[in-house]
C-alpha cells in the first residue's frame, strides 16, 4: 500500500488535481483511499458526485466514542473509498488536530486493513502547522508530491513545503515524489517549474495543462473522467495517473535559499531584477 500526501499552495487546485488523478488510478483498477485533511472537507466532493460527506469530527461530535467505519467512509467513483476529517467548530480548536484524530480514528476502526493500492491525502496548505504536518511527520505518508504553478507564490510554497519534507526525512522515511504544475498559463511556467524541480533535486513529473474541461465537470459535481471520458483533458489526468504508478524516483529534497528562488524567478522573467 503506497500512503501519498498531496500539498501546495492554498487554492492551487490540490484537490481538484487530486481527485482527476484518483479517478485515473481507479479507472486503472487501483484500490483506493482518500483522506481529506482540509476543514472544508471538500476534497472527495467530484468523487462522490457532490455528497455532502459526514466528516470524522462532526461524526464524533455527534455520537461520541460510538463510531464505526461506515458511518465516516463512503465509497464513490470506481469505489473509490472517501473520508473527510472536517475540522472543528469556527473559532474553536486546531483543524490540524483534527487531522491527527481523523487518521488515529481510522486505523482503530481498520481502515488501513483492506487490501488497498493507495491512501491519498489532501493536506490543505503549507507545512506551517504540526497537525497539518502530520501526515508526515508520523510517517502516515511516505511519498509526497507537491502542486505548484509557475506563479510566484506558488513556487515560494513549494520550496517551504520541501523544508518540511526534509526535515521530517532525517528521522523519518517520507520522500518527496515530485511537483505537478497545475497550469495557470504563465509565461515560460513549464520550464521555470522544471528549473525549481531540478534545484530541489527532484523532477517536474507531470504539466497538467489549463482547460475549461476541468470547471466545467466541476459545476457537474463529477472528475473529467467521469464527466466526459472521451476528451483530451481526461487523457492528461490519466497520464498524470500513470506517472504517479510507475515513479520510482523518491527523494531528501534540497530546499533553496531565498535569494536563489528569487535568481531563478528573475530569470524567467517573473521578477524584476
Amino acid at each position: 500500500m503506497r500512503q501519498v500526501a498531496i500539498y501546495g499552495k492554498g487554492g492551487i487546485g490540490k484537490s481538484t488535481t487530486t481527485q482527476n488523478l484518483n479517478a485515473g488510478l481507479g479507472e486503472m483498477g487501483k484500490k483506493i483511499m482518500i483522506v481529506g485533511c482540509d476543514p472544508k472537507a471538500d476534497s472527495t466532493r467530484l468523487i462522490l458526485n457532490g455528497l455532502a460527506q459526514q466528516t470524522v469530527l462532526d461524526t464524533l461530535r455527534e455520537e461520541g466514542d460510538d463510531v464505526e467505519l461506515d458511518m465516516v467512509l463512503r465509497k464513490g467513483f470506481e469505489g473509490i473509498k472517501c473520508v473527510e476529517s472536517g475540522g472543528p467548530e469556527p473559532g474553536v480548536g486546531c483543524a490540524g488536530r483534527g487531522i491527527i484524530t481523523s487518521i488515529n480514528l481510522l486505523e482503530q476502526l481498520g481502515a488501513y486493513e483492506e487490501d488497498l493500492d493507495y491512501v491519498f491525502y489532501d493536506v490543505l496548505g503549507d507545512v506551517v502547522c504540526g497537525g497539518f504536518a502530520m501526515p508526515i511527520r508520523e510517517g502516515k505518508a511516505k511519498e509526497i508530491y507537491i502542486v505548484c504553478s509557475g506563479e510566484m507564490m506558488a513556487l515560494y510554497a513549494a520550496n517551504n513545503i520541501s523544508k518540511g519534507i526534509k526535515k521530517y526525512a532525517e528521522t523519518g522515511g517520507v520522500r518527496l515524489g515530485g511537483l505537478i504544475c497545475n497550469s495557470r498559463k504563465v509565461d515560460g511556467e513549464a520550464e521555470l517549474v522544471e528549473s525549481v524541480a531540478k534545484e530541489l533535486g527532484t523532477q517536474m513529473i507531470y504539466f497538467v495543462p489549463r482547460d475549461n474541461m476541468v470547471q466545467r465537470a466541476e459545476i457537474n459535481r463529477q472528475t473529467v473522467i467521469e464527466f466526459d471520458p472521451k476528451c483530451g483533458q481526461a487523457e492528461e489526468y490519466r497520464s498524470l495517473a500513470h506517472k504517479i504508478d510507475d515513479n520510482d524516483m523518491f527523494v531528501i529534497p534540497k530546499p533553496l535559499s531565498q535569494d536563489r528562488l528569487e535568481q531563478l524567478l528573475m530569470e524567467h522573467g517573473l521578477m524584476e531584477a
